[in-house]
């Protein structure tokens, strides 16, 4: 909440728009929003528990009708605004000081951000300009075998599945059946085997 409405200032405030006749509560939220240029709007959590607390202090009442209520000013409420209609003037030559003060803050920020974009622009296209000038130079030569070219993904893929595959079915084969001591041996040295052609093939 902005520092205009401290020390229930709001509260004051909210009388004040309501003696201009009924509102709900987002007409309430749009007016103020309005009343600040756009530049501060109350959220929904500000502005009902205030209402709420005015309607339980008697200086407002609501009726309901499709869902949503409808706040009025009783004659307490314009009441309070008579007592405090000096402390009102002040709140309002407030209000009209801090628009004043958020304006001349966004337009500097705007200005900030637009000097911003405006640099980040020029290094980009500096940036670009260097880089036309630079010559392309081939990579330095490394002795030794070419890199070998990566796979394709598609059969890495395949690959990865194939290998989860065989490892399911040779682990299903084993505990399904009882294989003895030298039935296991052979079993390990046919995949040690397996596992020594895949080395040589992939040096």
């Amino acid at each position: 909440m902005t520092g205009v409405f401290s020390h229930g200032r709001l509260r004051l405030y909210l009388l004040k728009l309501l003696d201009d006749g009924p509102k709900h509560g987002y007409e309430l939220i749009r007016l103020l929003e309005d009343r600040f240029l756009g530049l501060y709007a109350p959220s929904a959590g500000t502005i009902y528990p205030r209402l709420q607390r005015l309607e339980a202090e008697g200086l407002v009442s609501h009726t309901a009708a499709g869902g949503r209520k409808t706040y009025e000013i009783t004659e307490a409420g314009r009441d309070e605004l008579r007592q405090r209609a000096g402390e009102l003037v002040t709140l309002e030559s407030d209000i009209a000081a801090s628009v004043e003060d958020l304006s001349s803050l966004a337009g500097e920020i705007q200005t900030e951000v637009r000097g911003s974009v405006r640099d980040l622009k020029r290094e980009l296209r500096e940036a670009a300009r260097q880089t036309r000038r630079t010559r392309w130079e081939p990579p330095p030569f490394v002795p030794g075998p070419p890199p070998r070219p990566e796979p394709a993904a598609p059969l890495l893929a395949e690959f990865d599945e194939r290998l989860a595959t065989f490892a399911a079915e040779v682990g299903r084969l084993v505990r399904a059946r009882r294989f003895s001591d030298a039935q296991l041996s052979t079993a390990i040295r046919l995949l040690d085997g397996a596992l020594d052609g895949l080395r040589r093939l992939l040096r």
